[in-house]
């Protein structure tokens, strides 16, 4: 008889609706958005856990879920087809007669999936957030969790003191014990920001979910109420440092900060890093073609594409047509965007199937500091010769 023991499952958020990505995500969840010309970005924990051994995975879809379980399908592109484990799409569902309830908060996602841990049997549980780009061997993680004997570990990086007011702050000992968490604090006391990435002992964090959602005045979230009840009964919580590269992509900004990253060689991520492969559904795309009229210069251009103009410092996916006398600079195009002649597109986000008309202009340049991006959601038409500015969208 097959055995479903497992030593860890990991258990992915990926409901989110990804409001403050706007039209973006109007028809998919956050974690089901393209990023880096071939990938979504699901692809980076998924592909984690499998390089990190970890073989049972279990997502938590909610908001718009269509597109990301038929994406994910049986789990074959990242070797997750398994007779014993795999990937496993948990929606919300019907229990004893009633009606399912939406998970109301990420500790809430797990414990309405109580049943689907505990067939596994696993001494440990790896709780993900679906929309981070970075690469984390979680195998290093579990190891650090055990040589601590922690209830509970959380990967934290440090970020600049003037940004920590945006994270959950874990305040730690010299051992790197947490005695304080705050989350989002007005004047934060350390720079450890929470990464949403959390090692349980599932005994224990089982016994915390239940009692949780017995607490009719729980937000039934990790951060507000998980975390904090562990600290206040004494369990012991560690905080483990991570140093590589890692980005929540949850605004307009940010997704655009990220696909540019990987086309600059001292970011700190790699995609072409075959130790450390992100995997992704093959779209089995012809090679791109590029016409007589095409200039490329340091942009990633991916299969499908046909190209007849000009590409600088961008992020080409797949299927996009770029016609003669295009101009395409610090730009992100996502799958199946056609730019037509003439049209120049500067700092912006062109969104799937969008079509951007003749010698129209979307975007401009960089606005003193921030970065202000023009974009164009997914199947959007921007007329000809219409101009679009930065920080516009267009549906």
């Amino acid at each position: 008889m097959l055995s479903l023991k497992k030593e860890t499952v990991a258990m992915l958020l990926a409901g989110g609706q990804g409001t403050r990505l706007y039209s973006l995500t109007r028809d998919v969840a956050k974690p089901a958005v393209s990023f880096g010309g071939k990938y979504r970005i699901i692809d980076f924990p998924l592909s984690n856990c499998v390089n990190s051994n970890i073989d049972t995975i279990g997502v938590l879809t909610q908001y718009k879920p269509f597109d990301l379980n038929q994406y994910i399908g049986n789990g074959q592109p990242w070797d997750l087809d398994r007779l014993s484990g795999g990937v496993f799409v948990l929606p919300p569902y019907s229990r004893g007669g009633e009606a399912g309830d939406w998970y109301k908060g990420t500790a809430n996602a797990i414990y309405q999936n109580i049943e689907f841990v505990d067939k596994f049997s696993p001494e440990y549980v790896l709780v993900l957030s679906g929309d981070h780009i970075y690469k984390m061997d979680y195998d290093k993680m579990l190891d650090y969790h055990k040589e601590k004997g922690a209830d509970c570990t959380i990967a934290v990086i440090n970020v600049p003191l003037s940004e920590a007011s945006r994270f959950g702050i874990m305040n730690t000992n010299p051992d790197n014990s947490v005695y304080e968490f705050e989350e989002k604090p007005k004047q934060p006391k350390s720079t450890n920001a929470s990464m949403g990435i959390y090692i349980f002992n599932w005994q224990k964090l089982r016994k915390y979910l239940i009692e949780d959602e017995n607490d009719p005045n729980s937000s039934n979230d990790f951060g507000k109420n998980i975390i904090p009840n562990m600290l206040k009964d004494g369990q012991k919580l560690f905080a483990y440092n991570f140093d590589g590269y890692w980005k929540d992509v949850g605004t307009i900004a940010s997704l655009w900060e990220a696909n540019m990253d990987i086309i600059n060689e001292n970011s700190g991520i790699n995609l072409a890093d075959n130790s450390w492969k992100i995997y992704a559904r093959n779209t089995a795309e012809h090679p791109h073609v590029t016409g007589q009229n095409a200039k490329i210069m340091n942009s990633l251009v991916t299969e499908g594409c046909e190209i007849d103009g000009t590409v600088i410092n961008s992020v080409i996916s797949s299927g996009v047509t770029i016609a003669e006398g295009a101009i395409v600079e610090n730009s992100v195009i996502m799958p199946n965007a056609q730019i037509e002649a003439g049209a120049e597109i500067k700092y912006a986000i062109v969104g799937q199937g969008a079509v951007v008309g003749k010698c129209a202009k979307v975007g401009e340049s960089q606005n003193g500091d921030q970065w202000q991006i023009a974009v164009v959601g997914p199947y959007g038409k921007v007329a000809d010769k219409a101009v679009v500015k930065i920080g516009e969208m267009v549906d």
